[in-house]
């Protein structure tokens, strides 16, 4: 009622990332459909990447002083009441060889639970992050852009085109891995700047050659703790909100990175002594990104993986309402990786609307949602990249071109997921105990719908298979057990019903109905 007030229900989220170089905790209050503000930042370093980059193990001192601020973390939660958390492990805990050991550990003396992010899971709650800056994010994006998000074992450049992310890649280049790099080649300081840009070239000549060709990029967004540090000091000194600076300032930044004394630098830029080194190697990334490129200018909103995380939370839980549609990127990434591996563009989109087809008629049998769907669509896109390596066994090459294809927005076991659906399109399916035996990392569950998904690509790929695009309309209704697809064309079909016919056994073991293609002509 009108002049009554209205208790609104708050939520207190934290958001814990153990990086590679630091841990950060960051507490967010959501109520009403806000956008959620920080009410703590905590930051803490414990440098676990020194030790898993250059012993492949986290130390005994590092793993104690990692327990001990988890810990701490954890009262700090209980003191701000927090009703939910997430805490992720990023590459320095990826990639130990005693990673379940080390989570054990951590979940035993602290009761945190913390999750491995997959590099494509974490890279995608970084665009996530940048992504929820609105406005400056949709301007920025409009014209050629790539985000470069550099972590402590590796970077990520992914490329924007007409407004859509369009490619990604990995390049194991990470601040705190070349540091560990240039330590033990026990380097003199006036030769580090050379040497990293070395090590950085040699793999962004083939970057280079493979992705960005003609490519005009105006504008690189940064994510890191480094560089954005300076870019919104910069940004303040100069009265602007906006942390957009221009190449000539980079260049300016760079020199005094290299000629003044580290103490008048932990001054300029507040930070620790410790930090200065890895500033050093973060902008001297960049130097060689922005020259590779041709950007002009760097976006560096400021943004980090826990405000990734949060994003997700809210949206999750219908706190906020997101803009940008991430789906629509990853299913460009997918049209480009097919474009790569000289697939038909025109005879993907003829089996993905096929396979939606099925896939909408069919939801009171599989009750899969949007998600599976997804898959479902990526697997149509995807359904032929093998051939560029081989006509013979194009499921098996299909399979291995996915799974070493990273696509922002897919955990490893997605991409595992979309993969095998495209597998087993063109090979004999393999049923869970045998998937077992060869080393899956599929749960049951996931198995299961890489089943249901398979029946209906399948069966799709059946009514296509001269690969002609005779059928000019596919309509399809459940009636009873029956799947009828009622399909228009004037065409001979008599190659797609041999087919259909040999396909619509698995469907029917899947789902337990019986699939019928009826044709009617034209008048």
């Amino acid at each position: 009622m009108k002049g009554e007030n209205v208790a609104v229900a708050v939520k207190a989220f934290a958001a814990i990332d153990v990086g590679s170089f630091e841990l950060s905790m960051k507490i967010f209050e959501f109520s009403g459909k806000s956008q959620g503000r920080v009410i703590e930042h905590i930051r803490q370093r414990v440098d676990l990447g020194s030790d898993t980059y250059g012993s492949g193990k986290i130390s005994h001192d590092k793993m104690d002083e990692l327990c001990r601020v988890l810990s701490e973390f954890a009262r700090i939660m209980d003191s701000y009441k927090v009703t939910s958390y997430r805490a992720y492990g990023t590459s320095a805990i990826r990639e130990t060889k005693n990673t379940d050991i080390v989570l054990d550990q951590i979940r035993q003396r602290t009761g945190i639970k913390v999750e491995v992010l997959s590099n494509s899971e974490q890279r995608f709650l970084d665009y996530k992050a940048v992504a929820f800056r609105g406005e400056t994010f949709r301007s920025v994006i409009g014209e050629g852009t790539a985000i470069v998000d550099i972590g402590g074992g590796s970077i990520q450049i992914s490329l924007f085109d007409n407004d859509m992310l369009v490619s990604t890649q990995n390049l194991r280049i990470g601040v705190l891995r070349l540091q560990e790099l240039l330590n033990h080649m026990n380097t003199r300081s006036s030769q580090r700047e050379e040497l990293i840009d070395e090590i950085v070239s040699a793999q962004l000549a083939t970057y280079k050659k493979l992705y960005l060709k003609d490519r005009d990029i105006r504008t690189i967004i940064v994510v890191d703790d480094y560089l954005s540090v300076w870019v919104a000091k910069k940004a303040a000194s100069a009265g602007r909100t906006n942390e957009l600076v221009n190449l000539g300032d980079y260049e300016q930044f760079i020199q005094q990175l290299r000629t003044r004394p580290m103490a008048e630098i932990v001054r300029m830029l507040d930070i620790p002594e410790e930090t200065v080194n890895l500033t050093f190697i973060s902008a001297c990334i960049m130097k060689r990104i922005m020259k590779l490129t041709g950007a002009q200018q760097i976006w560096a909103p400021g943004v980090t993986l826990s405000d990734g995380m949060a994003y997700e939370y809210a949206q999750q839980n219908k706190l906020l309402q997101g803009e940008h549609d991430f789906n629509r990127d990853i299913l460009a990434c997918a049209m480009n990786i097919s474009k790569r591996y000289q697939g038909s563009r025109k005879r993907a989109e003829t089996l993905e609307n096929i396979t939606l087809t099925i896939f909408d008629s069919m939801k009171k049998v599989h009750g899969m949602g949007k998600r599976e769907r997804l898959y479902l669509q990526l697997a149509a896109l995807l359904h032929d990249c093998g051939k560029y390596i081989s006509m013979v066994n194009i499921g098996e090459t299909s399979y291995q071109i996915i799974m070493a294809t990273e696509m922002i927005g897919l955990s490893h076991m997605e991409r595992e997921m979309v993969a095998s659906v495209v597998r087993f399109n063109h090979s004999p399916f393999i049923y869970y105990d045998q998937m077992k035996a060869l080393g899956t990392a599929l749960t049951e569950s996931a198995y299961l719908t890489v089943a249901k998904l398979t029946a209906i690509l399948r069966l799709a790929n059946a009514l296509d298979r001269s690969h002609k695009q005779k059928l000019k309309g596919v309509k399809a209704a459940l009636k009873e057990e029956q799947l009828v697809l009622m399909v228009e064309t004037p065409e001979d079909i008599t190659l797609e019903r041999g087919i259909f016919e040999e396909r619509a056994d698995f469907f029917q073991e899947v789902f337990s109905v019986q699939p019928v293609i009826k044709q009617k002509k034209p008048m």
